[in-house]
């Protein structure tokens, strides 16, 4: 199942107040055991007031118009909190989507009867397959982890390497994988063989940006902040992106919802684990159940009823939404390989997974494989491209799988002729 969801705090404040009410008075002082810190969102209709604030408490993170992050103990919050013009709102903690914490197996050197995995075999669709090809010029974004940017299948595709986890800005050329995950999704993505083990488009440039701590989980503004960042490259380098992220919540951050929206309207194709709360309907979690992006569901390397299976694991969308062949927020739109997945690790190795963040770097992949082959095309024309890939290969195996849209692997398993 998916790790559970932590939280952090974020308070909205839309109030007209004097900085000095807004601070801790004496009989309020953090105690010694209370005093640890809380991310909150703060913002002030008057920008005076505001910008006093953040003089104040500091800032992580400023999102203009939507305020700005920073850090304060529990009692500064509750504090703020009483005032009766102040709105608050919870924002989930993301987490990495694998269904253990650790790795199902480990390898310190390359298994030569992997190079091209099974999940890389079933993308494109032949079996005897020992090297892939294409996706070069287009930028896959690894929202996740970090990446070990000295692996031998990875070194020669990085382009950016950030870390949005420190301090209160961007690190350039940090972005160190302590935890594994993020190598992992990007060699999925597009490992380039250099090393023996081959992703979907190993031509595809790597913008590995750090977001999750080494406990793989992270905070939502810094997750925002890396989306809009990313969005911003695609934009000033005039570039075609991916943004991969495999990694979600069960609640919905304002924050991300807002990032996406701003991505997909700078041209950014957004991919997402659909998570592992599956098989209940109703279980996609953020940011995949999210309209403006590409939730993606997990399949095992099991064939039944003429095709492979939907994982248990796997979220699923609702039916009453699903046979309509239309995304709308809450809806699994692809499936891919999912279980199982062996790729890079990070400590130069390699290892396997299951999840349905293993399932997101396949969709990113093959993306931009196409976009490559198609570089006139828009994102909106790349993601109709994926979905009628997929609605020509439907996935009739697996809980709430069949003919058409369905809820457990969306419109159905894309992959190319």
């Amino acid at each position: 199942m998916k790790k559970s969801a932590k939280f952090i705090t974020t308070a909205l404040l839309a109030a007209t107040m004097l900085v000095p009410a807004m601070g801790v008075s004496a009989n309020e002082a953090p105690s010694k055991q209370n005093n640890e810190k809380i991310r909150v969102l703060i913002e002030m209709p008057n920008k005076k007031e505001q910008e006093q604030a953040k003089e104040r408490y500091g800032v992580q993170w400023d999102f203009n118009n939507e305020g700005f992050t920073t850090n304060m103990n529990e009692q500064q919050y509750e504090a703020l909190k009483k005032n009766k013009n102040v709105k608050i709102e919870k924002v989930p903690e993301f987490t990495v989507e694998t269904t253990t914490l650790e790795p199902q197996s480990r390898y310190q050197t390359m298994a030569a009867s992997q190079s091209t995995p099974w999940g890389i075999k079933a993308i494109y669709n032949n079996s005897s397959i020992t090297r892939t090809t294409g996706g070069a010029g287009i930028n896959i974004a690894v929202l996740d982890t970090g990446v070990n940017t000295s692996h031998p299948d990875l070194a020669a595709n990085v382009e950016q390497c950030k870390d949005f986890t420190v301090g209160t800005s961007i690190r350039n050329g940090q972005c160190t994988d302590r935890q594994g995950h993020g190598t992992h999704v990007a060699g999925s993505a597009l490992a380039n063989g250099a090393g023996g083990l081959y992703g979907v488009a190993p031509q595809a440039d790597l913008w590995a940006y750090k977001v999750l701590g080494d406990n793989g989980s992270g905070s939502a503004d810094d997750i925002a902040q890396a989306i809009r960042h990313a969005a911003d490259q695609a934009s000033a380098l005039n570039q075609k992106t991916v943004i991969n992220m495999s990694l979600g919540s069960s609640a919905e951050s304002s924050l991300i919802t807002n990032a996406v929206n701003y991505a997909y309207g700078k041209g950014v194709l957004v991919i997402a684990a659909a998570g592992n709360s599956g098989p209940n309907l109703g279980t996609i979690g953020f940011p995949g159940a999210l309209q403006n992006a590409v939730a993606v569901a997990a399949l095992e390397n099991v064939q039944q009823n003429g095709t492979y299976r939907v994982a248990n694991f796997s979220s699923r969308g609702y039916t009453q939404t699903a046979g309509d062949y239309s995304i709308g927020k809450f809806d699994v739109e692809v499936s891919a390989p999912g279980a199982a997945v062996y790729s890079a690790w990070y400590d130069g190795g390699y290892a396997t997974i299951s999840g349905t963040s293993m399932a997101s770097p396949h969709a990113a992949g093959l993306a931009a494989k196409i976009w490559a082959a198609n570089p006139s095309a828009t994102h909106t024309q790349i993601r109709g491209d994926l979905q009628n890939r997929a609605a020509n290969n439907d996935i009739l195996s697996g809980l709430y799988a069949g003919y058409g849209d369905d809820p457990a692997s969306g419109f159905g398993f894309y992959r190319l002729p």
